[in-house]
Formats: C-alpha cells, structure tokens, sequence
C-alpha cells in the first residue's frame, strides 16, 4: 500500500470540522478538522495506529478498519470506494452487509442528542451511538471478534442493563435471530455474517435452536426497562427504524412526557458531557 492512502485520511480528516462530529472543540486549534486522537476515537482505533497510517509506516490495514475510518470520516460512496482501493481491498459490495452512514443518518443523530440513539447494520453490529446511549447502556467492548454485534452480546455477552423477563427474553431473541436470518437470505455470500452465525450458533445452543427452526422477520419496537447504576431503573419505549435504502437500523429509546422515567431521562442527559459519537466498525 503506497501512501496515498494516509494522504487521502489526512486530506478528508482536515475537512470534519468536530462539531459536525458531535466533538466539543478543547484548546487552541491549528486546523478546522480533525485531530487524529478525534478520528481515532470516532473509528475505534488507537490514535497510534491513525499516525502509523497517515505517515505509511502501517500496511494493509483490514476492511473494518477502512470501513470505520469512511464512517468517521463521512465519506461518500464513491470516496470510501476508493479508499478501499487505496488500502489494497476490493470495495463491498452488494452482496455485503452495508454499513455505510450518508449525512443524513449523521444528521438525524446530530438532532436527536437529547435521545439515547444508536445505528446498526442489518447484522445487528453497532456502527454509531451518541452519547446518551452510551450513558443508558453502557459502552460494549469493541475491536474483539463479534462482540460490537448485538446478536453476539445478546446470545454470548455478559448480563446488561437490561431487565427482561423470562418470557420478554426468550420473544426478544426469538425476533432478533428471526431478523438475523431475514438479513442472511439477503446476503448469502457476506463472509462476515457467516463467520458472526458459526460463531454464535457454536457458542449458544439457544441461538442453535431459534436458527434451526428458520422463522425470518423483523425485529422491531419494545417496552425495556433499563437498570442505571446512578440515577436507577427507567422504563423506556424502545422503537427501531430502518433506513431502507442502506438497510441500517435506527434504535430510539424515548419516555412518555410528564412522567418519571422521562424525568430520570432529562437527568441523565444531563449529567452527559458533549463529547463525541461512539463509532465501532463493523
């Protein structure tokens, strides 16, 4: 890999200016864009290996990294084609699991920064969560196997907020897996989302069963009741939107006005500093 591609990292970090990252610009600034300890943190990797990428001194970075640093640099289609290209990797393609964020799903979370939000692709793996999503949930590991999927958490991961009860849990992952395969029948040749099948279906004999019985849907809204380690349980709406043309999904959670889990929300909010959206690549 020549280093035309740090060049083209460089080039389009200078021109994210942070507050269109959802960053609060700190300190005296050189330049407009990006620094590279905000991309870093905005694709989920080490700013040491953003510098080693920049100045050529990192080869053969792998296609989820590429894919991370386009969400985070917010690259057009064609633009983060090409940066495949630059890094040596075939650009995906349609029989690949998209995860392409446009300017206006960035948009969309850009004024929703009073809601707990956050975007999946359609294998469920977390691409994008603002700040009060993060808070309410908690931050999930990144950067190990599967586990930035929500399929793979639900089925292998620890205990989290979340309180469900035995029966919400089992339609819950009844629905979820259902959605799971509806998205394998669209993509049957997405090495990722077979590697990300094998790897639950060996690891959890529940998730072996639900994708034996071979029901596809569509995972979707949900009453959850969420148990915060500081301001305690809230009972939240829990609506998910697709974007249909780049097949993502959108989950909002939201309470009712005038009551108190919506107050327990405000305060939540509140004790969110603005700092950046938490991307993980896919």
């Amino acid at each position: 890999m020549s280093n035309d591609f740090g060049d083209a990292v460089r080039r389009w970090r200078d021109r994210v200016r942070p507050e269109s990252a959802g960053l609060t610009p700190v300190g005296q600034r050189r330049a407009a864009g990006l620094r590279r300890e905000e991309l870093a943190l905005l694709a989920g990797i080490s700013a040491d290996y953003v510098t080693r990428l920049e100045q050529g001194r990192a080869s053969h970075p792998s296609d989820q990294v590429v894919a991370a640093l386009a969400r985070a640099l917010r690259l057009s289609g064609t633009e983060r084609e090409h940066l495949f290209r630059l890094a040596g990797l075939v650009p995906p393609g349609p029989d690949r699991v998209p995860g392409t964020l446009t300017p206006s799903v960035h948009r969309l979370l850009e004024r929703l920064a009073g809601t707990p939000v956050a975007v999946f692709d359609a294998a469920w793996t977390l691409l994008l969560a603002n700040p009060l999503y993060t808070a309410l949930l908690g931050e999930r590991p990144r950067w190990r196997d599967h586990r930035s999927n929500g399929v793979w958490w639900t089925f292998l991961g620890p205990p989290d907020r979340v309180r469900l009860s035995a029966g919400e849990r089992r339609a819950m992952e009844a629905a979820l897996v259902a959605d799971l395969r509806a998205t394998a029948s669209r993509y049957p040749a997405d090495p990722e989302l077979a590697a990300l099948v094998a790897d639950v279906r060996a690891g959890s004999p529940r998730f072996a069963a639900l994708w034996d019985a071979g029901a596809v849907g569509r995972h979707e809204a949900a009453r959850k009741t969420v148990d915060h380690p500081q301001v305690g349980p809230l009972t939240l709406d829990c609506d998910i939107l697709t974007v249909a043309g780049d097949d993502l999904r959108v989950m909002v959670y939201t309470a009712e006005p005038g009551t108190p889990d919506a107050d327990v929300l405000a305060l939540l909010s509140t004790r969110v500093v603005p700092a950046l959206l938490v991307s993980s690549p896919a």
